[in-house]
């Protein structure tokens, strides 16, 4: 029996916060939840060194997509080389987006946080795409310099540095 129904499921490595984070991430997204826990045994443990009956491995779905989270230790860190990426509709998902998940955590520039387990998200508004897309080069470059003096992504700035009405 497989566990993952799609080919690729990403895997998120915690120290021994898997299920607190599933559950996290859960209330945070619609469309979520938990589809499976596994626990560890006595098979291992001079490898692993976790106590028998911790939680092992969380699967898990977000707005659909799936998700794993393993507490395999202390050895590995969450770094910036990796994100998870929310597109965004509108100004009010990204603001509700963005106070869930660095509550506890970390802003940072341009869109992106650390939440309070330390994974790196970007919230970033649908929009934003479009405009650095269009064919007004000058345009996609006033949004450019607009963003890189943000934090968290402010959709109207965004629109007015596209049309060169900025202050």
């Amino acid at each position: 029996m497989s566990i993952a129904t799609s080919k690729i499921t990403p895997c998120l490595w915690f120290d021994s916060e898997a299920e607190e984070a599933a559950k996290f991430y859960c209330t945070v997204f619609d469309n979520s939840r938990i589809t499976y826990v596994s626990h560890y045994g006595e098979e291992g443990r001079d490898i692993h060194g976790k106590p028998a009956g911790s939680v092992m491995a969380v699967m898990f779905e977000l707005d659909g997509q799936k998700f794993s989270a393993l507490n395999g230790g202390p050895r590995v860190k969450f770094d910036d080389a990796i994100s998870l990426q929310i597109e965004c509709a509108d100004q009010n998902e990204v603001d509700y987006y963005w106070a869930k998940l660095t509550a506890g955590g970390e802003e940072r520039p341009c869109g992106w946080l650390k939440d309070k387990f330390g994974l790196s998200w970007q919230v970033v508004p649908a929009v934003l795409y479009e405009m650095l897309t269009d064919k007004d080069h000058a345009a996609s470059q006033r949004v450019m310099h607009a963003f890189m003096q943000m934090t968290k992504y402010d959709i109207a700035v965004l629109e007015r540095a596209f049309e060169g009405t900025a202050q």
